[in-house]
């Protein structure tokens, strides 16, 4: 677990833990399954260990990370069987010594990378980062990760100034709509890729879409942008990536975020990540003026624990804020109950919805939207 000391309290008691014991109901990868292969199963969670909460999950969701995860081919996945589940929000039910109790009855957001698709999980208290009263659990649930990750490609790494021009692969995803708003906002310009069926989503969010179906989608691109684009935030990887890379202006930035393409292929996993590697370093090396970066969430962790989880806890605090003042709308999918995970993940994968699906507890299993066809 990663973080700073700023929910830990040198004056709380530090005897042990009087916590009642927590039954908790989690979603078990057994190993390389389809959906339908993830198993329920419930079991006592340990009393919370000095530093450590109890934290009653609100809002979990599905990203591509768990979609790898259940082939068997995330980078540096544990082995099986695991709980999934990338990133959550949740409230404190009970603290361990060490850990200012005043955190109780207070919702968090957490970035676990595993564990996150439980009714109840312990977390490291200085993993916690805010959420305001006023956002909703499943809006702060969907742009945890996938906000924090547009905020600092955008602003970090490619770092586009207003007026600017961007491409945005895959504008109707998770990352990708957040990164559409947040540009907007700041006043730059975006193109938008997405399947036909979502570009009235696509227009609703403020980019010019572009079918990624379409053969000639990098020409219909260069249409929009003859000059060429400030950045190209791409997750798709493959052989496409040399596109996206020559649709840059002088002084353009590539974000490489990912290897889409190469999901479904046999093999090592791996192998897909570093050849992108070496073939972004090869275009940093030419005298163009132009610059070819992998955006990596968890960039810095080993070197710097503490300040890696206070930028992300700045970050997420920018997003959230926008979210709080309804310049930034949260794009959900659907909401799925926690025992119907194997059907989350299953919509997920599916490809014909707009936005994140997001896991919430069985109780809340009402409040299950209509989603896109």
């Amino acid at each position: 677990m990663t973080g700073t000391a700023a929910h830990t309290s040198t004056s709380s008691s530090t005897t042990p833990s009087t916590a009642p014991v927590v039954s908790a109901t989690e979603v078990v990868l057994p190993g390389p399954v389809e959906p339908e292969g993830l198993e329920l199963r419930s079991r006592e969670l340990p009393a919370p260990a000095k530093g450590q909460v109890v934290l009653r999950m609100d809002a979990t969701g599905v990203s591509f990370a768990e979609q790898q995860m259940r082939r068997g081919k995330y980078y540096d996945q544990p082995p099986f069987p695991f709980v999934p589940g990338y990133d959550v929000v949740g409230t404190v039910t009970a603290a361990g010594p060490d850990v200012d109790h005043a955190l109780v009855g207070r919702r968090f957001a957490a970035v676990t990378k595993t564990g996150a698709w439980a009714s109840h999980l312990l977390i490291d208290a200085v993993d916690l980062m805010p959420v305001p009263d006023e956002v909703d659990a499943a809006d702060a649930e969907t742009v945890v990760v996938n906000g924090i990750t547009a905020w600092q490609m955008l602003h970090r790494i490619a770092k586009v100034r207003t007026g600017g021009t961007i491409v945005v692969l895959g504008a109707n995803g998770g990352v990708g709509s957040t990164l559409v708003q947040l540009a907007r906002h700041a006043g730059i310009t975006v193109i938008g890729t997405a399947s036909a069926r979502h570009h009235a989503t696509v227009r609703e969010l403020g980019a010019s879409p572009v079918d990624y179906r379409d053969p000639d989608m990098y020409a219909r691109i260069r249409e929009l942008a003859p000059a060429g684009v400030d950045a190209v935030f791409d997750h798709v990887g493959g052989a496409g990536v040399e596109q996206s890379w020559h649709l840059l202006r002088k002084g353009g930035t590539l974000v490489s975020y990912g290897t889409a393409a190469t999901k479904d292929d046999e093999g090592n996993s791996q192998v897909p990540v570093l050849k992108l590697f070496a073939r972004l370093a090869a275009w940093n090396s030419l005298p163009n003026g132009r610059s070819a970066h992998f955006y990596n969430f968890w960039a810095g962790k080993r070197r710097c624990r503490a300040s890696w989880q206070r930028r992300l806890t700045e970050d997420l605090t920018q997003v959230l804020r926008l979210v709080a003042d309804d310049v930034l709308t949260p794009q959900i999918a659907a909401r799925i109950p926690l025992p119907d995970a194997a059907a989350a993940l299953a919509l997920a994968e599916s490809r014909t919805v707009a936005g994140k699906i997001v896991i919430v507890p069985a109780s809340a299993s009402d409040s299950v939207p209509a989603t896109e066809a």
